[in-house]
C-alpha cells in the first residue's frame, strides 16, 4: 500500500474522534474570557511595571522577564473597558503570538485566572454576528460551560503587534 493510501485511510477515523481543546479562562470585570492554552506561557503576581512615556493607554508598561523586556498590555483598556483595577487576584497572563513566522511575548493584566477547561472542538461555536462587548474581530469563538457563555479570544487579533506598532508609531516591538 502506497503512503498516499495509507493516510486516506486514517482520515475518516481521525474525523470521528472529537479534537479536544484546552483553554485558560480568565475573569475581566464581570465578563468570562478563554485563551487557547497553546499561546499561554506563564502566570505571574501583578508586581511593578515600569511605564514608557507617550504609548496609547492600554500599554501599561513594560517588565523584566527573565532579562527579557515583555511589553504588558491591560487588556480591559484594549477592549474599551476601564482600567483594570489591581487586587490580589490580578495578574499578567505571559502570551506568545506569533506573527509573521516571528515569536513575540506579551503580557496581558486580567482580573484574576479561573481554570483550564479541556472541551471537544465541537463545543466551540463560531463568533456571534452581533451582540458582542468587545470587538468582533477579537473573538474567535463562544463556548458553553455550566450554563454560562465564555468568549474564546483570538489572541492573534487582540495582541496584533502590527496593530500596536500602529498606534504606538514603534517600528519594531524588541522581545
Amino acid at each position: 500500500m502506497s503512503s498516499s493510501t495509507l493516510n486516506q485511510s486514517r482520515v475518516p477515523a481521525l474525523q470521528d474522534a472529537p479534537l479536544i481543546q484546552q483553554f485558560l479562562t480568565l475573569t475581566l470585570g464581570e465578563e468570562l474570557y478563554a485563551l487557547p492554552i497553546e499561546h499561554i506561557r506563564e502566570i505571574i503576581e501583578f508586581g511593578g511595571l515600569t511605564k514608557i512615556p507617550m504609548m496609547p493607554a492600554f500599554l501599561r508598561g513594560v517588565i523584566n522577564l527573565r532579562g527579557a523586556v515583555v511589553p504588558v498590555v491591560d487588556l480591559s483598556l484594549r477592549f474599551g473597558y476601564e482600567r483594570t483595577v489591581i487586587g490580589r487576584r490580578t495578574c499578567i497572563v505571559i502570551v506568545e503570538v506569533v506573527q509573521e513566522d516571528e515569536a513575540q511575548m506579551l503580557g496581558i493584566i486580567v482580573d484574576a485566572v479561573n481554570e483550564v477547561l479541556a472541551v471537544d472542538a465541537d463545543q466551540v461555536d463560531a463568533r456571534p454576528t452581533f451582540g458582542a462587548r468587545i470587538r468582533a474581530d477579537f473573538i474567535a469563538g463562544i463556548l458553553s460551560q455550566n450554563e454560562q457563555f465564555v468568549i474564546v479570544l483570538d489572541i492573534r487579533q487582540v495582541l496584533s503587534v502590527d496593530e500596536i506598532r500602529e498606534l504606538v508609531g514603534m517600528t519594531s516591538l524588541d522581545k
